[in-house]
């Protein structure tokens, strides 16, 4: 294997970021390597928040020229038509998530920067479509929400010199029941390829709240 993540931490715009368990350290040895990475797990192991500091910190070093973070639009108990404001402002409670880690690290002066030069792109999944991204990382989350249809269309906005990280849990899929996870899917197709990482986390690696072990699994016993 070359080219693979030897340091112990990640230097950004404000701190150190540093991987806390083997695991952490296997998924970002993963997205140096590979072209893609899959980071599958449950809530509350890092994956959203390492593959974004790793993504600023190759734009940092000029490895990448842009950072595009996406996330399917899939409704979890409450209407996009019920909610107020227009279209863009009922979508960004979906993105919100991906706003917050981008300020954490980056710090307001940075953020700003970035966001509003479109150096850095949080877009719905489904503005993507369309799009070829040469010298780009990109991120998708919530994977676990995407179709069968919608992670190809994903996967192949991919150009040159880029990188695609696919974060998601297959345990919360929000998917009508019919409808195949396209996370799942590519678990399945895409095991053998070398080009192509996965990283599987459990509870034993969760580094938030510890609390959040006690939860994730009394609502896996329902």
């Amino acid at each position: 294997m070359k080219n693979l993540f030897k340091k112990k931490y990640i230097k950004n715009n404000l701190n150190y970021i540093k991987p806390k368990n083997k695991k952490q350290f296997l998924f970002l040895n993963n997205i140096t390597n590979k072209v893609i990475t899959f980071g599958i797990g449950v809530s509350g192991t890092g994956k959203t928040y390492l593959s974004t500091a790793l993504a600023i910190d190759y734009l940092n070093k000029r490895k990448v020229y842009k950072i595009i973070l996406a996330r399917p639009i899939v409704e979890a108990g409450e209407k996009l038509g019920y909610l107020p404001g227009n279209f863009n402002q009922k979508i960004d409670p979906y993105l919100c998530p991906i706003y917050d880690i981008l300020f954490e690290i980056l710090g307001s002066n940075f953020y700003n920067k970035y966001i509003l030069s479109n150096i850095i792109e949080v877009v719905p999944l489904a503005y993507m479509r369309g799009r070829t991204f040469n010298n780009s990382f990109i991120i998708l989350d919530e994977a676990q929400n995407t179709t069968i249809n919608q992670m190809k269309m994903f996967l192949t906005r991919l150009g040159f010199n880029s990188k695609a990280v696919i974060n998601g849990d297959i345990s919360q899929i929000d998917l009508p029941n019919k409808i195949v996870s396209g996370l799942k899917h590519s678990i399945n197709i895409f095991k053998n390829y070398s080009n192509i990482g996965f990283t599987f986390f459990d509870y034993k690696d969760i580094i938030r709240s510890s609390i959040l072990k006690d939860v994730l699994k009394a609502y896996e016993k329902l």
